[in-house]
């Protein structure tokens, strides 16, 4: 398989918005790698995760996101479910979760309830090592559109930007955080 073919089925490779995925996926996938390899008695896919890694935020083209060149009509928050419908048509389903789950550190029923998200009322959470492993990777870069590579966010800032969704929020990346460094 190669992501860069995937994403370019529906980004133009000329595109700000694909540069943008590339380079944050790339980010990702080496942030990814590297923490697989603390904890190689858990048997993480690399390939997979290097894989996914390009391809989890390819939802992102059908939300509202000026600053990433996106047009589209969803709240930037459904990126990840519209991504899971995209790769799941396309035949791709174990990657599809990892677009859905990797938003935030993985998103409760509860939570979609509770903050009246618009999203489908299920757990999107993060279950399998690689979908951790990439949604604690993803937390370390910001996408952004001004053409600078994003700098890795300190961990005491991912810790403290995440307080506002709760201290469950804060815990879980914390337990990634012993785990994967």
């Amino acid at each position: 398989m190669n992501p860069i073919e995937i994403l370019a089925e529906y980004y133009d490779r000329r595109s700000k918005t694909f540069e943008i995925l590339v380079a944050h996926g790339e980010l990702v996938a080496q942030k990814a790698a590297k923490a697989a390899e603390r904890i190689v008695h858990l048997q993480p896919d690399l390939d997979f995760i290097r894989n996914a890694a390009m391809l989890h935020d390819i939802g992102i083209q059908k939300t509202h996101a000026p600053g990433l060149a996106c047009s589209g009509k969803h709240p930037y928050i459904c990126h990840g479910v519209l991504g899971r419908k995209l790769l799941e048509i396309i035949g791709l389903p174990e990657y599809g979760l990892i677009c859905e789950r990797h938003v935030g550190v993985g998103i409760s029923a509860d939570d979609i309830r509770r903050f009246s998200l618009p999203l489908p009322v299920r757990d999107m959470l993060p279950v399998s090592i690689e979908e951790q492993l990439i949604c604690y990777a993803d937390k370390f870069f910001s996408k952004n559109g001004n053409g600078l590579k994003p700098e890795q966010k300190p961990v005491k800032q991912i810790a403290a930007d995440l307080k506002r969704y709760g201290p469950d929020k804060v815990a879980r990346f914390q337990s990634w955080v012993e785990l994967f460094e």
